[in-house]
């Protein structure tokens, strides 16, 4: 018989603040954290409305020897670490991080795993354009850019140095994926199996389910598994311009005009910046050392679809996502539960009527004439699209559904397709056994996490 494994810390970092309770203190009050950007100047921009993390640094989050490699940290790690920091006091385990001279460790450095989701990290524009600029040489009374000197040490003026010297020595771990899960176990300690996974807004869901496989066949006693990213940055919201995924907001300062789940008339969505990080134990060790345990992780699965950003925007999308299917049912088979017993699903329900028609095919695929009467949460409306936090976060509000048996309020700026309850709506009490959790994402990856209440 394989080990249970129980979800007993969640880090959360979002537009709504920093810790579990401020995202859901927002989310039940039916509270957006979405409004006009204001890091950056989005005036080119046709969206200029999103999910901001104000006034947020992870040297707060960080021991004081650890704070001067927050400067090698982008803005996606330094979401990561905090998570991860605050999942750890949340689940009361001692870690690296915290232990004083001679404390004990919950769990020895090679029985604590980490895997966390991360994206496509966007590199600062102001680092960028200082090597540049000494990277352009004049020819015929025009400036161009030169690969000679963007790679040498000599800039286009005497003694300006070139584009390797304006870069600080250690610019690229800035940027690398892996360097979220890379922080992490570096200050907690983990010295377990250890992974990235770089699968859009699905890698979340994906890192919990490798977590809670490596825990399952013993490999590990607890795991780090989530994901965080920001886009909230010049580069990633032209990137997402161009995959047509955001709504055209001009200068309307309403966010929650735009946020439209399942709405097949929905123009885009909105950007924002954030994650979550989950501590996943094994359910005997949790309860050994009388830990908390949110909600138990009982099913995981996967799929592939051809879904991919190219096709966003062109043509008619797919009615079923047959990737998000497979997904979702092999989840259900392999936490032993059918489609009847879910009580509650968190979908990925993007505000994109491209991605959401298709994933509200695969939903109705699953359940059937059923759908329409199970409760779904939206995220999206309260935080943004936060991509490989996307589902991170999804995650994080299922077990807590859970643990409070309470369906958090729903936010939304119209109404969602027949056959859906994802309309707007107040926070309620509730009686939820099981949990289903799902997120697709542009490169076609889906994935699928049914959570089971813990008889705490």
């Amino acid at each position: 018989m394989r080990r249970k494994v129980a979800i007993t810390g969640i880090g959360a970092v979002s537009a709504l603040g920093v810790g579990m309770d401020a995202l859901w203190a927002g989310m039940v009050e039916g509270r957006s954290g979405l409004g006009p950007i204001e890091r950056f100047d989005p005036s080119g921009f046709a969206s200029r409305l999103g999910g901001e993390v104000r006034g947020f640094t992870a040297r707060d989050h960080v021991p004081k020897t650890y704070r001067k490699a927050v400067k090698v940290m982008a803005r996606d790690i330094e979401l990561a670490v905090a998570a991860a920091a605050e999942a750890v006091a949340d689940a009361g385990l001692v870690t690296k991080a915290g232990a004083g001279d001679g404390a004990e460790l919950t769990y020895p450095a090679g029985r604590l795993g980490c895997q966390i989701g991360a994206g496509l990290i966007a590199a600062d524009t102001t680092e960028l354009s200082i090597a540049l600029t000494t990277s352009l040489v004049e020819e015929d009374g025009t400036e161009r850019f030169s690969w000679a000197r963007w790679g040498s040490e000599t800039g286009a003026e005497p003694g300006s140095g070139g584009a390797m010297v304006n870069l600080q020595p250690l610019w690229l771990l800035k940027y690398l994926p892996n360097m979220l899960a890379c922080h992490v176990t570096i200050l907690h300690g983990a010295e377990g199996p250890s992974n990235t996974l770089t699968c859009g807004e699905a890698s979340g869901l994906l890192s919990a389910g490798e977590a809670a496989r490596v825990i399952e066949r013993g490999d590990a006693e607890a795991c780090f598994a989530g994901g965080a990213e920001d886009k909230l940055n010049l580069m990633a919201m032209a990137r997402m311009h161009l995959a047509k995924r955001l709504a055209a907001t001009g200068d309307s300062t309403d966010a929650l005009a735009f946020c439209k789940p399942f709405d097949p008339s929905a123009t885009g969505g909105l950007l924002g910046e954030g994650g979550s990080v989950v501590i996943l134990e094994a359910m005997d060790e949790a309860r050994a050392r009388d830990g908390k345990v949110y909600a138990e992780v009982a099913g995981f699965g996967a799929g592939q679809s051809g879904l991919a950003m190219a096709g966003v925007g062109d043509g008619e999308p797919p009615e079923v996502n047959e990737g998000l299917v497979v997904a979702i049912e092999a989840a259900l088979a392999d936490a032993g539960v059918r489609a009847g017993d879910v009580d509650a699903i968190v979908p990925a329900a993007m505000g994109v009527a491209w991605l959401d028609t298709a994933e509200a095919g695969a939903l109705h695929a699953v359940f059937s004439d059923r759908l329409a009467s199970i409760p779904m949460v939206t995220t999206r409306p309260f935080v943004g699209e936060c991509m490989a936090g996307g589902g991170a976060l999804q995650l994080a509000v299922g077990a807590k559904m859970l643990s409070e048996q309470r369906l958090p309020a729903r936010l939304h700026g119209s109404n969602p397709a027949e056959g859906l309850d994802a309309g707007a709506c107040a926070s309620r009490g509730a009686k939820f056994r099981t949990v289903l959790v799902c997120s697709t994402s542009m490169g076609g990856q889906n994935a699928a996490v049914v959570l089971r209440a813990a008889n705490n």
